[in-house]
This record gives structure tokens, sequence and C-alpha cells, in this order.
């Protein structure tokens, strides 16, 4: 079945699959740090320096490090060069006029995200460059942490007792990598954005796709002390001598007027721009430099609809706001990393906590970012009818979150293309709503809609081959949809099972309401989720098929565990269970919902006296109740509920589960 379906995909509708058990991405341990904010696409750098993945159509990678994509560094002493390298371990079969094969010895890689180091201790030279590389993720920051922007300052430390003049040139081929870049009708343009006194100038790669163009800018930020020059275009296929000659001669480009020609069918084009200053003896200076990338208006895979990104609500949705994020980016990007020290600093400092979980915190982060991650404006147009389609009138404040903060997706994977894939969020949530909360908000209106509306298409389910409907009323879905098709419009791609069996997604919906009202104290949000919260859990009461309080699984994969068979009381969704239970309690009680109150506490009584009948065999939770040879398994994952409730502060005295 699997693989019909996969064929009619791939080769007759020439799409990708959601899931591609068959052509998988080959592993490659070489990404570091992603560059850009929340929801404007990335570009992954690797931990060798090379921009080698790449995210701009919402949801859609590209795994290629494209060669021209360069930091290039030439040193000048009493008039001559005396030093110039590409700063890449590179060796490769284009723009072999360049000087390549730096030596990995003496380069060293940091990162702590959303911000990373390369040191460079260019050999023989005593010099020593430091690239921090900074991107726009600031925590409770719904502006700047939504720019497609990254920042390169490079330290240049001079050990010599001489001055040193030091070119630091950054190009940039006009694409991804991608046979797009081969289209024809791309250009270039070089550009200058002052404002308040601040001057920043560059190049414009204007990248003229039928679906999602989008202009890429290099640019470096002039003081009084560094000279800004650019080279419009040059050939990233051919040798490169020109480009790497005219760096020779002074530590400069040529910086000609005017725009580039657009590129002829089977053409490419790459641009470059270079910083310089004297750095004196024994001296240190700084050269910023940045990469923007405007992308303003997008389509999903379907094409039906024209989404705006959220940067587009301060800069623009005309594709020319490039040189306005430049300059923002280079005049504000202390701002940020003050603001990302601030948060990082306590965890850092803290004794308690080890190393390896300092790095984790922080560095797992990326996916906010880099998880396909889209965030857009809600059209001026929309409606609260149009939102809520035809049952979600109860939800008062979903029109003013939506139109104040958009809405947001990200994937379950790069490889697990599917939107706010709901089981596996329920982990991830956590970063959210701790560091952009209202994001979170956001994300579980649009899952509230979705829940107490209904699809009625019917389709087949790959695991099992029977047909039901995409989606059931009062029923949480599996994701929002794929960025391959149009999400939030049509949802639930995964088709390996029909989710509206599974036994988490309901509880799962309802543990995040509860945890969220915790953090935030949003009672408008409690109040708007407490008719969903209910219909999920009579939704849910279904499968209390003896009526002991306690859930019963269905003898096949019917949670996030989805190759695993579960059968009878489990201690996974068991435990799942009695902590929604719990917090339909505690929210009841909050809500001054006496009835409510009492009836769940009724079933809290009789479903603990029953799960510690069932599945505690003296040491420990069994894996379910079935009595089959995987029944006494530890289950890692069997204390998720009591995990939430712990975070909510309720594991004690009257909620303890």
């Amino acid at each position: 079945r699997y693989f019909r379906w996969w064929y009619k995909k791939t080769r007759i509708e020439k799409k990708s699959a959601f899931i591609d058990l068959l052509c998988a991405v080959p592993l490659q341990q070489i990404y570091g740090c992603p560059l850009g904010g929340i929801g404007g696409g990335t570009i992954t750098r690797g931990w060798r320096g090379e921009f080698c993945r790449w995210q701009l159509n919402p949801g859609i990678y590209h795994y290629e490090a494209v060669i021209a994509d360069q930091f290039t560094v030439c040193l000048r002493c009493k008039g001559q060069t005396v030093y110039q390298q590409v700063l890449s371990v590179e060796r490769p079969n284009t723009l072999q006029g360049w000087n390549w094969g730096y030596c990995g010895h003496y380069a060293f890689y940091h990162a702590l995200y959303p911000r990373a180091w390369m040191v460079y201790e260019l050999p023989g030279q005593n010099v020593v460059l430091t690239c921090r590389q900074v991107s726009p993720v600031i925590p409770h920051d719904y502006k700047d942490s939504s720019l497609p922007v990254g920042v390169f300052i490079w330290e240049v430390e001079n050990g010599r007792d001489e001055d040193v003049e030091v070119s630091i040139m950054f190009s940039l081929q006009n694409g991804t990598g991608t046979k797009k870049d081969r289209g024809g009708g791309h250009w270039n343009e070089p550009f200058a954005f002052k404002k308040e006194g601040e001057r920043v100038a560059g190049v414009l790669l204007h990248h003229c796709t039928q679906v999602n163009p989008f202009t890429l800018a290099i640019s470096a930020r002039e003081k009084a002390d560094t000279r800004v020059t650019h080279l419009t275009a040059f050939n990233p296929t051919g040798a490169g001598r020109e480009v790497w000659q005219d760096l020779l001669q002074d530590g400069r480009l040529d910086s000609p007027a005017g725009k580039s020609s657009p590129t002829e069918k089977g053409e490419v084009t790459a641009a470059a721009v270079c910083a310089s200053c004297k750095v004196p003896a024994r001296g240190h200076k700084t050269l910023e430099l940045a990469l923007a990338w405007d992308m303003p208006q997008v389509h999903f895979g379907s094409k039906e609809k024209l989404h705006l990104r959220r940067y587009t609500r301060f800069f623009g949705s005309g594709g020319d706001a490039a040189p306005a994020l430049s300059h923002y980016a280079l005049t504000h990007y202390e701002e940020w990393e003050k603001k990302i020290e601030t948060w990082q600093k306590p965890i850092l400092e803290n004794s308690q906590l080890p190393s390896w979980y300092k790095s984790a915190l922080f560095n797992e982060l990326y996916f906010m970012t880099d998880g396909g991650t889209i965030w857009v404006e809600l059209p001026l147009d929309c409606s609260a009818e149009d939102l809520q389609g035809p049952a979600g009138a109860g939800l008062t404040h979903l029109l003013p979150v939506l139109r104040e903060y958009g809405r947001f997706a990200y994937l379950e994977g790069q490889e697990y293309r599917m939107y706010n894939t709901y089981d596996v969020h329920f982990y991830a949530s956590f970063a959210l709503v701790m560091l952009w909360p209202k994001l979170q908000i956001s994300l579980q209106y649009d899952i509230a809609v979705t829940v107490v509306n209904e699809d009625v298409q019917p389709r087949q389910y790959l695991m099992c081959g029977q047909t039901a409907q995409v989606k059931l009323k009062n029923v949480v879905p599996h994701d929002i949809g794929d960025p391959d098709d149009e999400p939030w419009q049509r949802v639930n791609a995964y088709l390996m099972h029909d989710t509206a069996d599974w036994k988490d997604l309901n509880l799962k919906f309802v543990l995040q309401v509860y945890r969220d009202y915790h953090l935030t104290h949003d009672h408008l949000y409690l109040r708007d989720m407490w008719p969903v919260c209910q219909a999920v859990m009579e939704s849910e009461l279904k499968f209390d098929t003896d009526n002991d309080g306690l859930i019963e699984n269905g003898g096949f994969a019917d949670q996030t565990y989805d190759a695993w068979v579960v059968n009878g009381a489990s201690a996974y969704c068991g435990g799942l269970w009695l902590a929604a239970v719990c917090m339909m309690c505690k929210m009841a009680k909050v809500l001054g919902d006496a009835e409510i109150q009492q009836k769940y506490m009724d079933i809290l009584s009789k479903g603990k006296e029953a799960f510690e009948r069932m599945l505690w065999n003296g040491k420990y939770y069994n894996y379910d109740s079935s009595g089959s040879d995987t029944s006494r398994s530890i289950m890692s994952d069997q204390c998720a509920g009591q995990w939430f409730l712990r975070a909510c502060g309720l594991d004690q005295e009257e909620f303890e589960v």
C-alpha cells in the first residue's frame, strides 16, 4: 500500500512524500548553527563554515553546500598583499583561481544557539580572526525574532609589530544551489542604505522564480575606519581569477556601478562584498557583515493561498525590504546579543546544572527556526467566521490572538514533513510556552478550531488498509497539514494510521491547556479552551470500555509510539489519562464549574485505583495489562502524565495522581 501511494505521489503527481521511506536523506554530520529568526526561512552553516542547508520555501529543505558562498581574508602590509586565503578546507573543481584548502588544524568552531564562533589562527601570520555569527532569536520578542537575517562580526587581533590592512570578502551565489539557479532571469545590483547616520552597503541578488521569488542581500557596515566595496556579478562556475586578482591587487573590490544583466537560461551568477580596515600593531578591530533574505509572500505547495510572513508587518511585503533588513540587523545586533546573554547567563552560571544539559538546552532550540518553521500574518480581510468554521463560534479570542501574533507552525522533523504534529509538540511545546508564550497560545487556538470542526472526505490509511474520514469532530488532529499542500486548510497529512482512534492526542490537548494557563495566567484563554477540553474528554471517555475510570488501548499502535502495539490498560496512555482527568478537576475548580469538577473527581478516584491494581507489579508499572510477552516491559516514558502534572505544581495533595 505504501509503495503504491509513494509511486503515485512522487512519480505521477511529481510531489515529494510527507514521509519518504524509500529515498531518505543520507546522514551527514556536518551541520552547525542555522541563520535567521523564526518563521522567515533559514540558511544553515556547517561547523566548517559552509552554507549547506536551505529552507527558504516554507517547510521544504534543500541539502547542498554552495561552494561560491565563502568568506575570504586578505592581509596587506606596507602596501603589499602578504596573505590571501578562502576560509574553507574544501578544494573544489570550480573557482580554481582562488586559494583553497585552509588547514583545519588552525580553525575552531563553537556554538551556543543562536550564536556561533569560528576562530581562524592564520598560519604564519600572527593574526587571529574570530567570526561571531548572530541570529535574532530572542525570548518574548515578537518583532526582531521574526527577521530573516544573520550577522557576522569579525574580530581581528593583530599580534604583529606592524600595522596590517585586513579585508574580509563575503561571496554569495544567486540562489540556493538548486537547478533553479540556472533558470535564467536572475540579476544583481549594488545598494547603499543610510538611516540615522549609519550607512550600510552591499549587493542585492534578485532570484526571480515564478513561485516564491526572493532577494538575497550581502552587506557590510561602513564606519570611519571601515571601507566597503563590492563586485556586482561574477560567474561562480568558472575559475574566478578576475575576482581573486581584484582583491589581491589592493585588498578591495572594484565596485562597479549599475545592475548586472539578467542571467541567460543555464547561467549562474554570484556577487561579493568586501569590508576593509587597518588594524594597528598589537591592536584589535571589528568588521561587521550581514546576510539577509526577503521572501515576503509565500505559497505552500498547493499554490492556493498567498501568505505574508510575520516580518512583513514591520518591513513591508513588496519584496524590496532587503536593504532595510540589512541595515536593521547591522545596527541592532549588539542589542540582540545583550538580550541573548541576559537570557542565557543565569543558566550557564548555574553550577547545579551539568554542562551537557546547558549545551542541549540551548543548542537543541535550533529547531524553533530550522524546523521548516513558518510564521505568517492573518490576512487583513479575514473574519472570525472564516477562521472558526461552522462550529468554532465559542472561541471569542481566536481572532484577536491570531491577528496580533499571527499563525505559527513547525515540522515534526525535516524528514517527517507535517506541521505542528501534536503528539510530539506535546514535548517540544515547553520551549515555545516558556520563551514565546503567545505563539503557543496562537497554535492552541488553531488546534482548537480544528478540534470542533470535521473533514468528512474519505481516505485509505496505509498501515491498516481501512478507509475512514480525514478528521472527526471533537477529536484533536494529528497535524495541521503538509507544507507541500495547504496547511491549516487541509489537516492530518499523516496517512499511516487513523489517528481518530489514538488515545493520547485528546489528552495532550487538555494537559497543554492547563499547563499554558499555569505559566501565562491567561484567564481568557482558559475560558475559551474549557468547552473544547470538555468536548475532547467526552470523546475520550468512549475508550473506557469497562467503566473503571481508566481508558483502554485498542490492540494496535494507537498512540505516538506508532510502531508499538498496546492492549488494555497501559502505563503511558493510562498515566496521560489520569493526569488529564486531574487537570479537568483543577480547571473546573478555577472556573467555578462544580458539576464538572465532581464528575471528574469521581472518575479520578476510580481510575487511580484501577491503574494501581492493573499495572503496578511491586517494582514498576507494566507496559500494558494484556499479559503478552512485552506486557512487563518498562516503558521509559510511562510517567509522562506525572511529569506534566509536576510541571504545573499538581503532583501533591488533592491533585496527586
